[in-house]
């Protein structure tokens, strides 16, 4: 299946917490989207890999994308190396898509800073016909997306674009909270030490910078994102 827009990431809800609005936007306007979570999050404080394999599919069901997959790296210790970057290429052959958004540069986890290395490398590379990367016993054609993103995490990092998600920001919520194990969810009480994210107070940082960046183009709720490439456009009279 050919998407139109991927989202790779280390653990099941980055990309939720990162990019959940702009992916119910361009699904609402029949994009075909995709994630796929390059570990399973075994090593989280709460839950285990396979609760949060039920967390991962039931957000998915409420972004409505067209595919989820998760290549099972090991969890803090998977590296951008030969091995790693192959299995990234593979994907990113397999699916084919015009946009990869990744992780941030740096971050409070140490894995999100690799995997978005990693990402950044695994498409350079997957353009590379002399590359040979196989899927069922197939060689995959070469294939290097128009466009790499990168979503903003914990620390705060200036964006270069931001994307107005005003109509989707519950959708949004609600996806983060299908992890009930990793976040804060009215009225579900677990038997689970307090981590970072899963005091309340985690989300409303979420809600607030998703307003600040709203804040810059006028509107209520915005998800910003980081481009090493100079963005070009066609239209001044667009931007705002």
């Amino acid at each position: 299946m050919k998407l139109d827009l991927l989202f790779i990431a280390a653990h099941p809800d980055d990309v939720e917490l990162g990019a959940a609005g702009t992916i119910l936007k361009y699904k609402k306007e029949g994009k075909k989207v995709g994630i796929v979570d390059l570990t399973r999050g075994e090593l989280g404080t709460r839950g285990s890999a396979e609760i949060r394999d039920e967390e991962a599919a039931e957000a998915a069901k409420i972004l409505g994308i067209d595919a989820r997959e998760n290549l099972k790296f090991k969890d803090g210790f998977f590296k951008n190396d030969e091995e790693h970057q192959k299995e990234v290429i593979r994907i990113i052959r397999k699916y084919q898509p015009e946009i990869i958004i990744t992780n941030a540069y740096h971050d409070r986890h140490p894995d999100h800073g690799r995997a978005s290395e990693l990402v950044n490398d695994a498409c350079f590379f997957s353009g590379l016909p002399k590359i040979i990367t196989k899927d069922e016993e197939v060689i995959q054609e070469a294939w290097r997306p128009n466009l790499l993103l990168h979503f903003i995490q914990d620390q705060y990092i200036q964006p270069d674009i931001v994307i107005d998600i005003t109509e989707f920001m519950d959708q949004k919520l609600a996806s983060i909270r299908a992890y009930k194990t990793q976040f804060f969810v009215e009225g579900v009480e677990l038997d689970e030490p307090q981590t970072y994210i899963s005091n309340p107070a985690f989300l409303e940082v979420i809600i607030g910078r998703a307003r600040e960046f709203g804040k810059s183009m006028k509107v209520p709720f915005a998800e910003g994102f980081l481009s090493k490439k100079i963005l070009g456009v066609d239209d001044l009279f667009n931007l705002r």
